[in-house]
């Protein structure tokens, strides 16, 4: 049986005040009946089967954003190092979410939050770091959701009615207004439910759709360009862009967050999760990726859609999670209170998101941007350092050797790769004015 209580522990968020926080002690199957606390949250935990959740992190990945890899990372890279970055950017990214898994029972405390696992681990610098990166990470995330929404919305007008009287802006708006209201709607991860399997089987009905319209073009098709453009310059930067795609396809950001809706024992039905995730969840991606890469070689646009010739949720659970909390939104998700707060708070964030979305729309750009200063941070360099810290007493020196190799190497990528990603931002921004109808 559950048993709450109050217990007196210093705020992560100051040094010198000390606040009441009510935790949870649950029985810990993993470890032989210890207790392991769970922090106060204004969302459910521990409600949800590792099959939920493997569909929850398979949804993720197989999103709008699997019609843009063709563009962004097999054209820069031509067929030998996609095929190549794709398979070791899989076996990678599983081994650091693993990482991030193992510790989340760590010291006898469940961190249902990305930011309490590092302030647990390293202190308060650490726990703010992290959640600034975490919160750019996710709010680049969904302003790429919508610029693809709009792309999307923009590609089935010109279909019907290539008129020009609605320019991609409008259908920017458009996509965050519908954004705003699931994010109203859906109150956290675990209230999902009908919804994920909406999203699922809408996922794969516009990735099946993109799949074959570019079989069925690359049938028709003449012989294609693979060759990787660009001038011998251009060729590294975008090389080491493409890489932060690479990484940005396979990782959320907020995978603590995610675990913690898992129901007991934590560790090994998340473990169950990413095996799903990772092996018949990047089947879809997989397939589109190389099959619209090979219907238009070298020419693929970043959007795959705008290619072919026939007919043609978002991630911010922490930030809600972190509101509602703060703010004492439990009960009801009809109640009067709770309600007008989720149509006050998300309504503005998503509102500033679709500003961004409209304001700068270039797709690639972003996800280049967001791979190279946060999931490299987040997912690589932070759960290899994590994981050293937390087991440096039972790591032999050839194990703290390959952590420290790790974190030493996605360091210099992440700064390598923000450096690309602004690089091409600023090409961008010359060549297009802001609010592009692109």
């Amino acid at each position: 049986s559950q048993q709450r209580f109050t217990l007196a522990v210093k705020n992560l968020s100051s040094e010198d005040e000390e606040e009441q926080v009510s935790v949870t002690l649950l029985p810990d199957i993993d470890n032989e009946g210890e207790n392991v606390q769970i922090p106060d949250t204004a969302h459910q935990i521990s409600t949800d089967s590792w099959f939920q959740v493997g569909f929850v992190l398979t949804t993720g990945i197989n999103s709008a954003y699997v019609l843009g890899y063709s563009g962004t990372i097999m054209v820069p890279l031509g067929w030998i190092g996609g095929v190549v970055g794709l398979i070791l950017a899989t076996a990678i990214s599983l081994y650091a979410n693993a990482l991030i898994a193992m510790l989340h029972e760590f010291g006898g405390t469940r961190h249902i939050r990305y930011r309490d696992l590092a302030g647990y681990i390293y202190g308060r610098k650490a726990y703010c770091l992290t959640w600034t990166l975490q919160y750019v990470n996710l709010f680049m995330i969904n302003t790429g959701y919508i610029i693809l929404a709009g792309s999307a919305l923009k590609a089935v007008y010109v279909l019907f009615r290539d008129d020009d009287q609605m320019k991609l802006p409008h259908f920017i708006a458009i996509a965050g207004l519908v954004c705003a209201m699931f994010a109203i709607c859906i109150p956290h991860l675990s209230a999902l439910g009908v919804w994920l399997g909406f999203s699922t089987v809408l996922s794969l009905a516009y990735i099946v759709i993109a799949l074959v319209l570019s079989l069925k073009d690359g049938i028709k098709a003449p012989a294609r360009d693979y060759s990787v453009p660009g001038t011998s310059t251009s060729k590294i930067f975008t090389t080491i862009g493409a890489s932060a795609n690479l990484v940005f396809a396979y990782n959320t950001g907020m995978l603590p967050e995610i675990q913690a809706t898992i129901r007991q024992p934590v560790v090994k039905n998340m473990m169950k999760a990413l095996y799903f995730q990772f092996t018949v969840g990047i089947l879809p991606l997989y397939l589109v990726t190389f099959a619209g890469y090979w219907a238009y070689g070298s020419s693929t646009q970043t959007y795959l859609v705008n290619n072919v010739k026939g007919p043609i949720w978002i991630f911010a659970s922490p930030m809600y999670e972190y509101l509602d909390t703060k703010h004492g939104i439990k009960g009801s998700a009809l109640a009067f209170k709770n309600l007008s707060f989720r149509i006050l708070v998300r309504g503005g964030y998503m509102t500033l998101n679709t500003f961004v979305s409209a304001l700068l729309p270039f797709l690639g750009d972003f996800m280049s941007l967001t791979g190279a200063i946060s999931t490299f941070p987040l997912t690589f360099i932070l759960a290899n350092h994590m994981y050293l810290v937390a087991n440096k007493n039972k790591l032999n020196s050839i194990q703290k050797l390959w952590h420290w190799i790790n974190i030493w190497f996605f360091a210099i990528m992440s700064v390598a790769a923000t450096i690309a990603a602004l690089r091409l931002i600023a090409l961008d921004s010359k060549t297009y004015h802001v609010f592009a109808d692109l």
